[in-house]
């Protein structure tokens, strides 16, 4: 005889259950705990992870409708859950002490269960903006809190330290008051390399996939709210979008890491582990333009400040991640539509044209992305040849002109040591990172397409046009309008932000903080080296312009104001005096 399940105290159950075991993973990680606790942390472990197995046997015997991707997904979940118990009880023989595999199956019984609760969106109480900004003000009050947890530095850490170290990985800028490389512990960097990875990505975007992977489906609202905040021109191919952005990160992190593996001296990282770690903490912090490393004087540590081979991949991944997603599955789309027509024809035929394929977005931020590229390269090349590029030589130059030219847009590793440029060069970097990466990207700036649209419209108002038009295309007026939008309060909040930090440490001098307040609005994380001489209160200051530059300023009007209705009427136009 079957007895029915009551579904609403079975998901309060496992609700208490993984709040519980959120907690002692949190006490486990983060504090040195006395052998007794541990016993008791590892009984408790036992029973959550004998649940899990009994739990997901039993869905898997009474579903009623079978998915093959969530059965898959149950059956993988149980092998692995039996493995580390036999790895925690029988294999490893110590069956009174926490081993990882019992942590690693405990995190993995977190993660699937995380889509239990099911929160609704309701547009009517969050708009999509407001959702957005609160996910990343969220992300970064957890990580301020994992990263004051005593084993997470070696050394006492401030409230404030640890909120701009938070705000620094989670608004992917790199900037930092202290060594990541020797201040904080192996499970400290793991934090600051997550905080880095959900910022990056946003952390909407993982978790409305996996909760749409898991659940095999999402209410109308949320894909709406997802609609607009990824860019998606169509509500049906949001997760389809989701998958794509969550595909081409973890690939090419994977690419990336392995390249660095290959490109490193082991001599300088002997043990194997240690470089692993190092190769998939850098891709990621490269990918995600976050700039941040453990090493203590960056790239410019002995035996990776000549490496360019390792210094290329490294350019690779945060000049890919900064294209922006849109463009990077735009540009793939074309290619393979080039593979098709002009390598295999004879299977596809050479009729198979496609208007538009590559699109105007893509077309205007792959061409400035070019140019900044090669100017920026080319200008600092010729005027540092025989200054700050003195130590190098042949290729090495090149390649050091072109780090230092792609970094400032949003990367924020460093080759050399930036006071060692010229005025004018410094000038240039300042430019450099306000314009930022490309629009969608895990970079920061006032973006590529910002930067073309102002360029564009100021070229077409000298030739006496009306409107701005580009490969036989028109740009939309609602775009002129952001651009121009963009760049303003861009001024605004970074002018704001010199005020305050000139008022603040009036000690230091003005261009040291320009260069300052720049680097954090554009989320690049380069510094002139006065960081951590700053006071609490101007740290707070760079704190809300990580913030602001991340999320937009733009961003944060909109979720303040209340969307105007649509009206019908129009005044009469009229010109006003400009110049």
């Amino acid at each position: 005889m079957e007895y029915p399940i009551n579904k609403s105290k079975l998901k309060t159950f496992f609700l208490v259950l993984h709040i519980l075991l959120v907690v002692v993973l949190i006490a486990d990680y983060g504090y040195s705990l006395p052998l007794w606790l541990d016993y008791c942390f590892l009984g408790f472990y036992t029973f959550s992870l004998v649940i899990a197995i009994f739990f997901h046997a039993l869905k898997l015997y009474r579903s009623e409708e079978r998915h093959f991707r969530i059965d898959l997904l149950d059956g993988i979940s149980i092998a692995f859950i039996i493995i580390c118990l036999y790895e925690q009880f029988i294999d490893d023989g110590t069956t009174l002490v926490v081993s990882d595999w019992m942590r690693w199956a405990t995190i993995l019984v977190l993660i699937r269960g995380a889509n239990l609760p099911k929160i609704g969106y309701k547009r009517s109480v969050l708009n999509p903006a407001q959702l957005f900004i609160i996910s990343f003000i969220g992300l970064i009050g957890v990580g301020t809190f994992l990263l004051m947890l005593p084993n997470s530095t070696y050394g006492d850490i401030s409230l404030v330290d640890a909120l701009f170290t938070s705000t620094s990985a989670v608004c992917v800028t790199g900037l930092s008051v202290v060594d990541i490389g020797t201040y904080f512990t192996r499970f400290g960097q793991t934090i600051i390399m997550l905080l880095i990875q959900a910022g990056g990505l946003g952390i909407l975007t993982f978790a409305s996939y996996f909760s749409y992977f898991f659940k095999e489906g999402a209410t109308y609202e949320n894909q709406i709210a997802l609609s607009d905040i990824t860019d998606s021109k169509k509500i049906g191919e949001v997760f389809t979008t989701l998958r794509r952005i969550l595909v081409i990160t973890f690939t090419v992190e994977i690419i990336g890491a392995f390249l660095i593996f290959i490109n490193i001296n082991p001599k300088l990282i002997p043990q194997l582990g240690e470089r692993i770690y190092f190769s998939i903490f850098h891709s990621v912090s490269a990918f995600c333009n976050a700039g941040f490393s453990t090493l203590s004087n960056g790239m410019m540590e002995a035996g990776f400040v000549t490496n360019y081979r390792f210094q290329l991949t490294v350019i690779t991944l945060f000049v890919f991640g900064g294209l922006g997603f849109p463009i990077v599955i735009n540009t793939l789309r074309y290619l393979k539509h080039l593979i098709k027509r002009y390598f295999l024809f004879f299977v596809y035929g050479r009729d198979n044209y496609i208007p538009w394929i590559l699109t105007l977005s893509s077309k205007i931020n792959l061409i400035t992305t070019s140019i900044l590229i090669v100017a920026g390269t080319g200008i600092l090349y010729l005027k540092e040849y025989s200054s700050a590029f003195a130590s190098h030589s042949g290729i090495g130059k090149f390649v050091t002109a072109l780090f230092t030219a792609t970094t400032p847009r949003t990367a924020g590793f460093n080759t050399i040591d930036f006071n060692q440029l010229q005025f004018s060069s410094i000038i240039l970097i300042i430019l450099l990172m306000w314009v930022g990466a490309s629009p969608a990207s895990t970079g920061g700036g006032i973006k590529t397409s910002t930067f073309a649209i102002g360029t564009l419209n100021f070229l077409s108002l000298a030739k006496g046009k009306k409107k701005i038009e580009l490969f036989r295309r028109e740009i939309a007026d609602i775009s002129v309008r952001r651009a121009f939008a963009v760049m303003s309060l861009s001024f605004i909040v970074i002018g704001t932000g010199i005020f305050l930090i000139s008022d603040l440490d009036n000690n230091i001098e003005l261009l040291d903080i320009a260069f300052e307040c720049f680097s954090a609005y554009s989320t690049t994380g380069l510094s002139l080296g006065i960081t951590g001489l700053l006071s609490d209160s101007s740290k707070v200051v760079l704190v809300g312009m990580m913030f602001v530059g991340r999320v937009s300023m733009l961003t944060i009007l909109i979720a303040v104001f209340r969307k105007s209705k649509t009206l019908t009427y129009r005044y009469p136009g009229d010109e006003i005096l400009i110049n």
